[in-house]
């Protein structure tokens, strides 16, 4: 990426994540993600993904197999370094919506871990 990348806060990081998923475009939102980017969920505290060639993987193909999938985002608190977002996320399954809250770490204008809490609504 640009050396704009150094100069992106954490808040622009969060979005332009969430820009990059709702395009569904790898490229871009792989760009936002540190080489050695860790995944957690929460609250088992299990790694879902560790690196970036996991993580374009894991979303790439979520991506592709997921044409309706859309992140709307419900409310956003920033304390530097890290970003909050409240999250509602629609086609993943036909079951509903999910309802999640996502944590990320920023350093040097890349996400470098994030924590993920999911709770499934149903229609």
């Amino acid at each position: 990426m640009s050396a704009n990348q150094h100069h992106r806060t954490p808040a622009e990081c969060a979005q332009a994540q969430l820009d990059a998923y709702n395009a569904r475009n790898i490229d871009d939102f792989a760009a936002v993600y540190a080489e050695n980017i860790v995944l957690i969920a929460l609250p088992s505290g299990e790694v879902v993904c560790n690196g970036i060639n996991e993580l374009r993987t894991r979303y790439g193909n979520m991506f592709a197999s997921r044409p309706n999938l859309h992140c709307t985002l419900m409310s956003r608190i920033v304390c530097d370094p890290f970003v909050i977002d409240e999250e509602d996320v629609s086609g993943l399954s036909d079951d509903g919506n999910v309802h999640a809250v996502a944590t990320y770490e920023c350093r040097d204008g890349r996400i470098v871990r994030a924590w993920f809490i999911k709770q499934e609504q149903r229609k």
